[in-house]
């Protein structure tokens, strides 16, 4: 961006709250677009900006609680130290975090079977070091539906408190920190609550009888929508009484484009923003990050939403940026 260029960004974001503030201020600074890849806001049969029109439309009531299956993360058992694989710069790989020895085990470890576990391509993202697993792997798509859905991604808007209802991980911590470096670290088995400060209550769980999806539940029904379908009477009842005209179109902010990509292009030639941009992805970002520092911690966090900042635990507070190695620190301050 300070190099007057337009940014597409693959999702998740951030590694951590701190980046996505300094993101923010240089996009600011510099007025690019600046698009995220999160495509479920665009593509996915439209079914999630059908889900949030049925919400604006009252089809449920007021949103009293939502929850997010967003599926558990792997675990790979030990992985020996290797050689690092010719062509690859392991050092650059790293860059801001810890240089480390490579590891390396076999595709039967792996949650992708076209790459063997280890701590790069595609499995790093069950690492806390490089990811931060499901949370914010699947996250990032769910989560971020969710907080559009409930209008929680604004400014001032997001979690009071975030609570560790229960979680599971593949190696024991200790203040917040893996204290093996063997395997991969992200959680298998987890129940987040976050409540908003709008009175929402949220789950974002690994396991639910519902599936892969977001389950909101207001006080006139309740609905299932996923990649896949579109579960529950509010949906069923679209057949007899079809959303007003217009209603997705105001949900997405224009007319509907066939693609993410194409909302991208479009926008660097408008100079409009993106529908999946950095200030409302940031804000899903943060109720991730904080469910990851809740879970590891094993402490309840409260939160404020105007300041971004944990308020109730200094460790917390510490984890909502992360140090960087020499030689690769981002000097943006916010």
């Amino acid at each position: 961006m300070q190099a007057g260029k337009d940014v597409y960004c693959e999702k998740p974001l951030t590694l951590t709250i701190h980046e996505g503030k300094q993101i923010i201020k240089v996009l600011e600074e510099t007025n690019r677009v600046f698009q995220v890849g999160t495509q479920q806001r665009t593509e996915m049969g439209r079914r999630f900006l059908q889900a949030i029109a049925m919400i604006r439309d009252g089809r449920i009531g007021d949103v009293q609680k939502v929850t997010c299956d967003i599926g558990g993360s792997t675990d790979s058992g030990a992985l020996p130290v290797v050689d690092v694989p010719e062509g690859l710069n392991w050092e650059l790989w790293l860059g801001q975090a810890p240089l480390v020895d490579y590891r390396s085990g076999t595709n039967e470890q792996s949650s992708n079977k076209g790459y063997p576990a280890s701590r790069c391509h595609y499995e790093f993202r069950w690492w806390y070091e490089y990811s931060g697993g499901k949370m914010t792997d699947w996250g990032a798509h769910h989560v971020d539906i969710a907080q559009w859905a409930i209008e929680q991604n604004g400014p001032g808007q997001g979690p009071k408190r975030v609570i560790p209802v229960m979680a599971e991980h593949p190696v024991p911590f200790e203040n917040g920190m893996p204290t093996m470096d063997d395997r991969y670290n992200a959680a298998t088995k987890f129940d987040v609550q976050v409540d908003f400060v709008n009175g929402v209550e949220m789950h974002i769980v690994s396991n639910s009888q519902n599936g892969n999806g977001i389950l909101f539940e207001g006080t006139k029904g309740r609905f299932h929508v996923s990649r896949g379908s579109m579960r529950g009477k509010p949906a069923e009842d679209l057949a007899n009484n079809p959303l007003p005209e217009g209603a997705l179109e105001a949900v997405y902010g224009g007319p509907l484009p066939q693609t993410h990509q194409e909302n991208f292009v479009d926008c660097i030639k408008t100079r409009k923003k993106p529908v999946s941009d950095v200030w409302s992805h940031h804000k899903a970002m943060c109720t991730c990050h904080l469910a990851n520092i809740a879970i590891r911690l094993n402490k309840t966090l409260e939160w404020d939403a105007q300041t971004e900042m944990v308020t109730n635990d200094e460790q917390g507070r510490m984890m909502q940026a992360r140090e960087q190695r020499k030689g690769y620190e981002i000097e943006v301050s916010v």
